[in-house]
């Protein structure tokens, strides 16, 4: 640097008035108001005695790593969101409870059952129990797969009158009610021309179509409780004018679930009018996942299984049953075996 430049420079310290010239700092605060003694915020005396922090603790964080494989790298996530709490698992959901049946009481007289030619429970195995017994194991193989209400209603139906459905799901019910820890509920689903409580010899008065009428009626206080384990019974009930509008309705669904929700050993058996007689049988197999059609041998028409078939149409399994067939085209017959005829 030269002489004049220094001469220059500390000549500029004191004013030729003699005045002490105005520091960086005041002439910053006249332009700009940035004297940090007077406008800068007080710092505490506790936190200004503090002492000075060491490198080590200034050094910054390092950088996040970079992904080496190609594609999009994922922005670290808030400090909010990091901190966030889980969300607490949902909680599961109650498993519905099976009702109780708690209607009235009846005994089933066994000479009445002996007398329609029915299964008696304490009576020695016959051959009308060893066949039911094998059509009950296909009933229940299915029920038991399908893990659902729906496949533990079974509907019984026949193209016509006379080819003993009636016959076959009373004989049904009473097999698998002799099955262990299941509950059978036999429904007289024929409100045309009810009979299940006129074979089993019950009196009854109120059923299944006065559930249907009467939402404040609670089905499981008109199920008929009989001395014979495991087997229960609903009537038919009061007809009336409008019995097929009520199947029609959303109450026939509220009622199904009540008497089979929450019950995994419970079996339903609809017994319904003939398929081609009257509309219940259709209207019923929207509402069970098994069918089981009676045909007579010899009697029943291909054309008339094939409309019937079509009809329950809404059961996706729909399983036949041959009645009254007088010969076996395989030759099997149950006959004597350890003493005893079947």
């Amino acid at each position: 640097m030269r002489t004049g430049d220094k001469g220059m420079t500390q000549q500029g310290k004191i004013d030729r008035s003699g005045a002490k010239p105005a520091s960086l700092f005041e002439r910053a605060d006249s332009v700009f108001g940035l004297d940090p003694r007077r406008n800068g915020p007080k710092v505490p005396p506790v936190i200004a005695d503090l002492p000075p922090v060491s490198p080590a603790l200034r050094r910054p964080a390092p950088p996040p790593q970079m992904q080496t494989h190609p594609g999009p790298v994922a922005a670290p996530a808030p400090a909010a969101e990091a901190a966030r709490p889980a969300a607490a698992p949902a909680p599961e959901q109650a498993v519905p409870r099976a009702v109780e049946f708690c209607g009235p009481f009846a005994s089933i007289d066994r000479e009445d059952l002996r007398d329609a030619g029915l299964i008696v429970p304490e009576d020695p195995v016959t051959g009308l129990l060893e066949e039911f017994r094998i059509v009950k194991r296909e009933l229940l193989a299915d029920a038991r797969s399908g893990r659902s209400a729906l496949a533990r209603r079974i509907l019984v139906c026949s193209p016509h009158s006379g080819e003993g459905k009636t016959y076959c799901a009373t004989n049904l019910a009473i097999a698998l009610a002799a099955e262990r820890g299941l509950e059978v509920l036999l429904v007289d689903a024929d409100v045309v021309r009810p009979s299940i409580t006129e074979r089993l010899g019950i009196e009854a008065t109120r059923g299944l179509m006065d559930a249907l009428a009467d939402p404040s009626l609670v089905p499981e206080s008109l199920v008929i409780r009989t001395d014979i384990a495991g087997l229960f019974v609903l009537p038919a009930g009061t007809p009336s004018a409008r019995d097929s509008e009520y199947l029609a309705s959303a109450r026939t669904a509220e009622v199904l679930d009540r008497l089979t929700d929450g019950a995994p050993d419970r079996i339903v058996i609809f017994d319904t009018p003939p398929a081609l007689a009257a509309s219940p049988a259709a209207e019923l197999a929207q509402h069970v996942g098994q069918a089981l059609l009676v045909v007579r041998a010899d009697e029943t028409s291909r054309a008339a299984l094939e409309d019937a078939q079509q009809l329950l149409s809404a059961c996706a399994d729909i399983k036949l049953l041959l009645n009254a067939a007088r010969y076996s085209p395989s030759g099997r017959r149950f006959g004597t075996y350890g003493g005893r005829e079947n």
